[in-house]
């Protein structure tokens, strides 16, 4: 499984790398921004993509909505500290499949990654 973790923090992109692999996922892409992760996405060939929504350049539901636009629908966690409802909802009706609100415990990234993967593959 390859994943594409996008986040303008290099600290934030390790830890989510280290909740990946603590999921068992090792194969992973960094992007520091929404451009380079619309870039890797139309280039990969991701199962998974994690990606925050604050971020300079491009944000993270631009990337998303860019994505879907591009006709991909690999499955797009968004791992953000916006926990307001609105920003949830408005995330999913661009196309997120799920919402991790930071900062967030491994298991939980862990757990929305098999909901997430489960209802791709039905």
């Amino acid at each position: 499984m390859k994943a594409l973790i996008v986040d303008d923090s290099a600290v934030m992109r390790k830890i989510v790398i280290q909740a990946l692999a603590q999921a068992g996922i090792t194969d992973v892409t960094e992007a520091a921004d929404g451009g380079e992760a619309v870039s890797a996405a139309a280039a990969g060939d991701f199962s998974l993509v994690l990606m925050d929504w604050n971020m300079p350049t491009m944000t993270g539901i631009d990337a998303l909505k860019a994505i879907r636009a591009a006709g991909n629908n690999v499955p797009v966690i968004m791992v953000t500290t916006e926990a307001e409802k609105s920003r949830v909802l408005e995330a999913l009706k661009c196309g997120a499949n799920n919402y991790i609100v930071k900062p967030f415990k491994p298991e939980a990234v862990g757990q929305k990654i098999q909901d997430v993967l489960a209802k791709a593959a039905s």
